[in-house]
C-alpha cells in the first residue's frame, strides 16, 4: 500500500496535468470472472467466434494503410452523415453485433450500458459520473458500421499506420499482404514519426475510437480529457496492455494518458459477463449526463 502512495504521489509531482487521486485502487480481475461463453476473455486462437474474428482481422491488417486510413478521416470527420441525438445511435447499435470481438455475440448497445454500470458501482456519486458516461458513449463510433462501413475497418484493437507493424497486434500474420510493408518509409521501426512524439502524434488505423472522440469534441462535449482519453485509446492493446510503440511516447504526457485508458479498460473487459441490464431503467440517468457534459440534442456525426 505504501509503495502505491508513493507512486501516486511520484506521477502527481511528475504529470503536467491535474491528477485526480482514485478514491479506490486499481482493481485486478478476478480469475474467476468469464466472458459470456463462460470462458476466458480476449481468446483468439479457439474461441467459439473464431473464424468471423480471424476474417475480420485479416481483412483488417491487409487493407488499413496510411492512404486508406487519410481517406476514411476526410470522409467522416467532416461530420457531415447526418444528425442524430446519442440516444438515437444507442438504438442504432441494436443491430449491431462486434466481428472482431470474442468474448461477446449480444448487441453493442447492450455492453454499452454493461460497461458504463460496472464503473458506477466501483465509482459511485457525482464525482465520477464522467466516468460512467464515457462507459455508456465509448463504443458508440460502431456506428459506422450501421451506416454501411465493412466492419472490418470500424472494430477491433487498433495500431498506427506509418511504420513498422508490432507482432503485439492481434493475428499479425495479417499483415503479409499490406501494402505499406513494401514502403520505404512506412515499413521502418520509427516510419513516418520521431520517437517521444508523443502518442497523440501517431495516426491510427481507422475505426470507431478515433470516429467516436472526433464526434464528441467537434459537438463541444465537456468531459474531461482523461474520458476523451480513454474512448480514443481503449482499443489500443497492442500499446496500453502488451508494451509496443513505447518508443513514441512522451514521458511527460503519456504515462498519465495510459494509467487513465487501462482504468477504463477493466471495466470495458470485464463487464461482457455481466448480466443484461434493464435498460430503460437506466436511461433517465444517463440523458441527463449527456445534458451536463453538453451532448443532449442532436450532435453532428
Amino acid at each position: 500500500k505504501l509503495q502505491f502512495l508513493y507512486l501516486i504521489g511520484v506521477l502527481h509531482y511528475l504529470s503536467p496535468f491535474p491528477v485526480i487521486l482514485f478514491s479506490t485502487m486499481l482493481i485486478v480481475a478476478d480469475p474467476n470472472d468469464t466472458n459470456a461463453f463462460g470462458t476466458a476473455f480476449r481468446n483468439y486462437e479457439d474461441s467459439v467466434r473464431h473464424e468471423t474474428v480471424l476474417r475480420t482481422y485479416t481483412l483488417n491488417h491487409t487493407k488499413q494503410t496510411v492512404d486508406f486510413v487519410q481517406g476514411k478521416r476526410a470522409e467522416w470527420l467532416a461530420m457531415d452523415h447526418g444528425e442524430y441525438t446519442i440516444e438515437e445511435v444507442i438504438e442504432l447499435l441494436d443491430t449491431l453485433v462486434d466481428e472482431s470481438d470474442p468474448d461477446i455475440d449480444i448487441a453493442n448497445s447492450i455492453h454499452d450500458f454493461q460497461t458504463a454500470e460496472r464503473i458506477r458501482k466501483q465509482y459511485p456519486g457525482e464525482k465520477w459520473d464522467w466516468f460512467h458516461l464515457v462507459g455508456l458513449l465509448h463504443d458508440l463510433g460502431k456506428v459506422m458500421s450501421v451506416w454501411g462501413e465493412p466492419q472490418w475497418c470500424v472494430v477491433g484493437d487498433t495500431f498506427p499506420v506509418g511504420c513498422k507493424h508490432s507482432d503485439a497486434v492481434v493475428f499479425p500474420e495479417g499483415f503479409a499482404g499490406n501494402p505499406d510493408n513494401a514502403h520505404p518509409i512506412y515499413s521502418t521501426d520509427a516510419g513516418m514519426y520521431k520517437d517521444g512524439c508523443g502518442i497523440q502524434a501517431l495516426t491510427m488505423s481507422w475505426g470507431h475510437d478515433e470516429y467516436m472522440y472526433e464526434v464528441l469534441k467537434q459537438n463541444g462535449c465537456t468531459i474531461p480529457w482523461e474520458g476523451l482519453a480513454m474512448i480514443r485509446y481503449h482499443s489500443f492493446y497492442p500499446w496500453h496492455t502488451h508494451g509496443a510503440y513505447t518508443r513514441f511516447e512522451d514521458p511527460a504526457v503519456d504515462g498519465a494518458l495510459k494509467e487513465w485508458v487501462l482504468r477504463f479498460n477493466q471495466f470495458d473487459l470485464y463487464s461482457k459477463g455481466d448480466a443484461i441490464p434493464d435498460v430503460d431503467a437506466l436511461k433517465p440517468y444517463y440523458l441527463s449526463l449527456l445534458k451536463k457534459y453538453n451532448i443532449d440534442g442532436k450532435l453532428k456525426w
